[in-house]
């Protein structure tokens, strides 16, 4: 797959995945492509780092890489303070079992331990085996701070 970057008469940038290069002129050309905003079949390929979507070639390393870089977000006011305020209520009522986290959800939901909310890391295997046997997790998209980091 090519992710390539594209932009539309009236302004509007996305990305559009294509199987190849003649793939997005053929779309192009016969007017399937247009703006996801605002329909505009105006649409053109803006300058870019190529980008393939070769999610089976990646290697562990590059994986890991990903998993870490989260994206920032600035948050100010009441629901800067929700967040903050969920996010402690979270930590205060669960017990943190880190790695294992798998391990003890199976635990719980077959009764070979107490019920209790758990929080953890996972891989995403781990966290599909979990789905397949029913056993619902949630997945938070970054990561939590340490109690003494909440303000």
């Amino acid at each position: 797959m090519k992710v390539l970057d594209l932009c539309c008469g009236t302004g509007h940038v996305f990305e559009g995945w294509f199987a190849s290069e003649e793939e997005y002129h053929s779309q192009r050309e016969s007017g399937m492509l247009d703006c996801p905003v605002c329909g505009n079949a105006d649409v053109e390929r803006r300058p870019s780092a190529p980008r393939l979507n070769l999610s089976r070639a990646r290697t562990p390393e590059a994986e890991e890489g990903s998993r870490s870089a989260a994206a920032p977000v600035a948050v100010n006011g009441p629901a800067a303070t929700r967040l903050v305020e969920a996010v402690a209520e979270l930590l205060k009522n669960t017990q943190d079992v880190g790695d294992r986290f798998a391990e003890e959800a199976r635990r719980i939901h077959y009764g070979e331990s107490d019920a209790k909310a758990i929080r953890g890391k996972t891989t995403p295997e781990e966290r599909e085996a979990l789905a397949d046997e029913g056993i619902e997790v949630f997945t938070l998209p970054v990561g939590l701070p340490d109690k003494g980091a909440l303000q």
